[in-house]
């Protein structure tokens, strides 16, 4: 197999390349790289650590965010970020249930996932081993811990604060989402859409039927300069509003892992080709 180079460049130089060829105008470029590239071992592996829970410990809830990165800068925002507000989470969830003397009721894990640039191949992986695949017909197969699973909660845009949560389609989460969030409105938490939304982990766990959720986030300057750039580094991360983010989500796992009932789903996906 033929692997074609990549370069990433700044936004702005792409920026100005697109409108030279759009006006049919031949650029060069000159690049200076100095690059290695390592196989010396070419397995990848998923990062997991839990807490364990209590009466429902058989039941599982998840947090997590991709740790791979592109190559252009050092992935801080892309999802440096999100993993280490994925671990903070944890961290509060862990010190809140020492500090009550108590576990939580279904046990909580979180996971780092590896391959997402290249295809969501951890959480993919991940979830075909534990939980069940689609297939082309678009009907599910389970396996027994699909019927054990919660939800999943994933952060992948970036080092903005948490504005909301997309549905992913799923109407019975909206009024759980909306308790949950109101004590964040002074925070500016609090918008709910049912649209869903692409391009990272939480589609594995969608795709078989089970809840998985993406926040947003407020953007910044993700999408116009940091996200898949050279200019991904740690200058651009904001500790508040990592910090706000990280109160979100550990507040959300929270309220998921003690409820009574297990988080409500969507209808099942009918198969391909039928009304």
């Amino acid at each position: 197999m033929t692997i074609i180079p990549q370069v990433t460049v700044a936004v702005e130089h792409y920026n100005r390349l697109y409108r030279l060829a759009k006006r049919g105008l031949r650029t060069q470029i000159a690049l200076d790289l100095d690059a290695a590239y390592n196989d010396d071992d070419p397995m990848e592996a998923n990062v997991l650590a839990e807490i364990a829970g209590a009466d429902k410990a058989s039941e599982v809830v998840m947090l997590g965010a991709h740790f791979d990165s592109w190559h252009a800068g050092t992935g801080t925002t892309d999802n440096g970020a999100g993993s280490a507000v994925m671990m903070e989470a944890m961290r509060i969830l862990q010190r809140t249930f020492a500090d009550l003397g108590t576990r939580p009721r279904r046990t909580i894990r979180m996971a780092l996932w590896t391959g997402e640039e290249q295809g969501l191949h951890g959480s993919r992986g991940y979830v075909a081993q534990h939980f069940g695949t689609r297939g082309t017909d678009g009907m599910v197969t389970p396996k027994p811990e699909h019927e054990t699973f919660s939800a999943y909660y994933n952060m992948d845009n970036g080092t903005g604060k948490i504005r909301g949560v997309y549905l992913q389609g799923n109407e019975a989460a909206a009024p759980l989402f909306r308790a949950w969030l109101r004590p964040f409105a002074d925070v500016d938490a609090g918008t709910l859409t049912l649209s869903n939304t692409g391009g990272t982990d939480h589609l594995a766990f969608d795709a078989v039927g089970l809840p998985g959720f993406q926040f947003i986030q407020e953007p910044i300057a993700y999408s116009t300069r940091t996200h898949h750039s050279n200019m991904d580094v740690l200058d651009h991360a904001i500790a508040d509003d990592l910090k706000q983010a990280a109160t979100v989500i550990a507040s959300f796992v929270y309220h998921t892992a003690m409820r009574e009932e297990r988080f409500p789903r969507k209808p099942a996906p009918a198969p391909r080709g039928t009304n």
